[in-house]
């Protein structure tokens, strides 16, 4: 799934989100999670906006763009299931249920299907390390996934 934006759209729109978010201290974070709910990731054309606006240079916007997980290079799909990789998820079986996930979607992590319904992504702690192994579908949270869970949640997200 490809979405083009006009380069100049991309630098108007973050100019707009930077204008409303630049008094915030510590803006970068909160100005980031901004573009990316505008346009469904990062663009690499909005870095060098934020960075003349914040006065930073290209590569502390990059730096902490490409430091948190949480922020998209490229469009995700209508779905977005994200598979948690820390140790207590891993010590209750999640590399199995990563590997049936993957199987299921037919990708790897960062990858989307070839249909845009589903993009797969790894995390690195959802909380629920108590109800491991852990997953979260589209904001929510699903605790002690086995192979049916992993199912449900694959079908689901194909919808």
């Amino acid at each position: 799934m490809t979405i083009h934006i006009a380069e100049g759209d991309i630098a108007a729109r973050t100019r707009a989100i930077v204008a409303d978010l630049r008094f915030l201290e510590g803006p970068l974070l909160p100005i980031l999670h901004g573009v990316q709910a505008e346009f469904g990731y990062v663009p690499q054309e909005a870095l060098p906006v934020i960075a003349e606006e914040l006065n930073l240079s290209r590569a502390e916007v990059h730096g902490v763009m490409t430091f948190y997980h949480d922020y998209r290079d490229h469009p995700a799909g209508r779905h977005v299931l994200k598979l948690c990789r820390a140790e207590a998820c891993q010590s209750m079986g999640g590399d199995a249920v990563a590997e049936r996930v993957k199987k299921l979607l037919g990708i790897d992590f960062h990858q989307t299907t070839l249909d845009g319904s589903v993009t797969l992504e790894p995390v690195y702690c959802l909380g629920l390390c108590a109800c491991a192994p852990s997953a979260m579908l589209d904001g929510e949270v699903y605790g002690r996934v086995d192979d049916q869970t992993a199912a449900e949640l694959v079908a689901e997200a194909r919808r």
